[in-house]
């Protein structure tokens, strides 16, 4: 998690700077490919990522609160995504059974149906890009002084 307090102890070699920028790239690289699959089934992609964080929470109820801190973003902006969210038919609130004040996130059908098409896609691009990954990945960690 990033920290407000950065301090640079070393100066990075040219190869960590290398493989920085090639771990970056490859970053946006997914990042570019996963907002156009989601702009291709209609959903904006913090709406994708919230539909994933929600699925992927599993069995454990999902909240505002929850998901504002899941996506790092403030609790009002998680609330208006909710909301745009709902009136698409995309998630339902419910009241949650152990605190009435707030209410739980479930997926519709709708949801499930996008979030399946998407989840395949992205898997297939992981694993293309799993390589490279990997391997930016094992050049920075053996670069440790």
């Amino acid at each position: 998690m990033a920290t407000d307090k950065f301090e640079a102890t070393e100066t990075p070699t040219f190869e960590e700077y290398a493989a920085l920028a090639e771990f970056r790239h490859a970053l946006r690289s997914f990042i570019h490919f996963s907002e156009g699959a989601a702009r291709s089934v209609g959903l904006p992609a913090q709406q994708h990522q919230a539909l994933l964080a929600i699925k992927g929470r599993g069995s454990a109820p999902a909240t505002v609160g929850w998901l504002a801190e899941r996506l790092i973003v403030a609790p009002h902006t998680a609330t208006e995504l909710v909301a745009r969210l709902a009136d698409s038919d995309l998630v339902q609130r419910q009241p949650d059974p152990t605190d009435g004040r707030r209410h739980t996130l479930v997926l519709t059908q709708k949801a499930e149906d996008a979030l399946s098409r998407l989840s395949e896609a992205h898997l297939k691009e992981i694993r293309l890009l799993a390589p490279q990954l990997t391997a930016v990945l094992r050049k920075l960690a053996g670069e440790a002084r």
